[in-house]
């Protein structure tokens, strides 16, 4: 083994067979893995959501209570509304396939790049503000080492991810289990120990709204409670991350995922809402290099009265790694959800093709590696500043809330005349339609010259890379329907004297073949032509690429069985009928060209005196995308043998 595999092998860890059913219950992940790998993305938003909103009420934190609950109230509106996009789509895809099968493909492709762009910048908010909590406890001159740290993060993340969902989750396990257990406690001492007060917080509250009213207006305090409210949209990332990925689910998938988003939903209001009370009741104010929630803890935890300032220094210390530890757990949610969404766009055409491959740990490989270069690039571009980070995050976040909200009241509204239980979930779609709209309006309005307008560049950019990738696969795939039209009849029958099976001493064509017949016949006819006579045998070898599609369910892989055996059965009878002896081969993997080369390996060995041949498609236009999306495997394969010595030949077929 070369040193390369070996270190592939180290990341990645060993391969898993896709067919074997044992293999799906292994990589299945139960409700409390789910809450910590998908809903820690949204609990960990409560180290930045809260403060953001906080700062934006300014002088006027009285107001805070009524932040406090709204977020709490909003959390719960939008994860009813994601229950019922789990029970409508089991079978995961969250707001992109509520967007394309409620509202249309176009409005599926805007949902999808949004949602891609905040996955991206899931992760490298998540990993810069981790950092930045961490940080706070150093010296000042320990800052230059931050935008270092969090590229290596993101290095390090990547690799993780590339072993599988279970195996990541559970190094972060203690992480998640010890941030929930600390806060929860650190926030029940926290309002516990101003219980006396508490009775005058909502009194204080209003007399604030009423105090402004006079001088300023009422339009002022509502337009004062919105902005704040909506700058805190950080707070409701990662809410849909679950809805993403209920495949990844144990059965029952449903039920477990409802379950899962209701306890993600009740942990972060309790968490988030309970951090901006902590901000009011103690009275929290910025302190430069360090966050509201490291000062906030530091005066909770000086409270407790542990005796020496070093045994204090030690908690908080231990509170602010905690926090950072869970915005790396939370950072998992753009490792998991980015490549399900890139996958599940590739398997509509709005992506390349490639994003539905998984690796022999059947893991979406590609996605995985686009989402982790991005975020280098977002990190080295912004320098890990969180503020702005945060900004670009919710902008896009909110867009997918509210395109898959607008597609529940549609649904909900076309399906009235069914029962009378249409009203409940329509009235709470509609509210969190009303909610997401508002969010995003005010958000991109406020922040628009602050980094928003750059969300929308980005954003912009990748739905016009979906249309474009769109419209080329559009093209080719009509150009080779049009080659496989005229082989689309059953194959001929064979009448008796031609042998069954062939002579591993006579010369051999071997024909690789693939999803379009016109190709794969054209190189069968090819041989016929440039041989004739040459060649007694035929071998047709093809591999069933078991894909992020193909790997959703056993009935898939069932389906994928049948299509390849009807296939190459088609081909074995149209050389028989031409008088060859035919056989085929067929192998099930994740990656085709591996595949390829080790049926053609082990064909040739066992027929010395054999050719390989394969179809390799010339496009009458020829520009970066048909370069990059087409044409790789028989050109790789050809290589590969070739360095062995054996024999392979290209067959150019024009297309279009």
């Amino acid at each position: 083994m070369t040193a390369f595999r070996k270190i592939r092998k180290l990341i990645a860890g060993d391969p898993l067979d896709p067919l074997d059913r044992r293999t799906r219950q292994a990589i299945a992940i139960t409700p409390l893995f789910a809450l910590i790998g998908l809903g820690a993305d949204g609990l960990s938003s409560a180290c930045y959501g809260p403060e953001e909103a906080f700062l934006a009420l300014g002088q006027h934190t009285p107001l805070a209570l009524f932040i406090a609950s709204a977020t709490a109230a909003t959390v719960f509106i939008i994860s009813f509304g994601y229950s019922q996009i789990i029970e409508l789509f089991p079978a995961g895809g969250g707001g992109y396939r509520v967007a394309t099968a409620l509202l249309g493909p176009r409005c599926g492709a805007v949902s999808g790049a949004a949602l891609l762009v905040d996955y991206v910048l899931t992760v490298a908010t998540s990993i810069a503000s981790g950092v930045e909590a961490l940080f706070s406890l150093l010296p000042a001159n320990a800052q230059a080492f931050r935008l270092v740290t969090e590229l290596s993060l993101i290095v390090l993340m990547s690799c993780l991810n590339f072993r599988g969902m279970k195996q990541s989750i559970l190094v972060l396990l203690p992480v998640f289990l010890g941030f929930v257990a600390l806060h929860a406690v650190l926030i029940v001492y926290g309002v516990a120990v101003h219980g006396d007060h508490l009775a005058a917080v909502l009194p204080a509250a209003v007399g604030e709204a009423r105090g402004m009213s006079h001088a300023f207006g009422p339009l002022v305090v509502a337009a004062l409670l919105m902005r704040a409210f909506s700058l805190g949209g950080g707070t409701y990332t990662g809410l849909e991350a679950v809805s993403n990925n209920v495949n990844m689910l144990v059965e029952p998938r449903v039920r477990n995922g409802k379950w899962t988003m209701f306890c993600m939903a009740a942990a972060l209001a309790f968490t988030a809402g309970g951090i901006i009370v902590l901000y009011m009741l103690w009275g929290t104010k910025p302190v430069e290099g360090k966050t509201l929630n490291a000062v906030v803890f530091g005066s909770v935890i000086d409270h407790l009265g542990l005796g020496s300032s070093l045994a204090r220094h030690a908690l908080l210390a231990v509170v602010l790694a905690f926090e950072a530890g869970l915005l790396l757990v939370g950072a998992q949610a753009g490792f998991l959800d980015g490549p399900v969404v890139l996958s599940n766009m590739a398997a509509d055409a709005w992506m390349p093709r490639h994003f539905r491959h998984l690796s022999t740990r059947l893991v979406r490989r590609n996605g995985i590696a686009v989402i982790g270069i991005a975020n280098l690039a977002i990190l080295l571009w912004t320098h890990g500043d969180v503020t702005t980070l945060v900004v670009l995050y919710s902008i896009n976040v909110f867009l997918t809330f509210s395109l898959s909200f607008l597609g529940l009241c549609i649904y909900r509204w076309r399906s009235r005349h069914g029962g009378r239980g249409w009203l409940r979930p329509f009235a709470l779609a509609a509210l969190g339609l009303s909610t997401t709209v508002t969010v995003l309006a005010v958000t991109l309005v406020e922040k628009f010259m602050m980094g928003g307008w750059l969300t929308v560049l980005v954003t912009g950019a990748v739905i016009a890379l979906c249309f474009l990738v769109r419209r080329h696969y559009s093209e080719i795939r009509t150009q080779l329907a049009n080659e496989d039209a005229p082989f689309a009849g059953a194959a001929p029958q064979v009448d008796g004297g031609i042998p069954v099976r062939p002579d591993p001493s006579r010369p051999t064509a071997i024909v690789l073949v693939g999803r379009h017949r016109g190709a794969s016949m054209h190189a069968l006819l090819w041989v016929e032509r440039m041989f004739p006579g040459r060649f007694d045998n035929m071998i047709f070898l093809a591999v069933g690429e078991v894909d992020a599609q193909s790997w959703e369910g056993a009935k898939q892989i069932d389906d994928l069985r049948e299509t390849m055996s009807s296939s190459l059965a088609y081909y074995v009878a149209q050389s028989r009928y031409q008088g060859f002896a035919a056989d085929c081969r067929i192998e099930f993997a994740t990656h085709p060209a591996a595949g390829l080369m080790r049926l053609a390996e082990s064909t040739m060995e066992e027929f010395p005196d054999s050719v390989c041949f394969a179809s390799k498609l010339i496009f009458r236009r020829v520009n970066f995308l048909s370069a990059w999306l087409h044409n790789r495997t028989p050109a790789e394969i050809q290589k590969r043998l070739q360095s062995q010595g054996r024999r392979m030949v290209l067959l150019p077929m024009k297309v279009g």
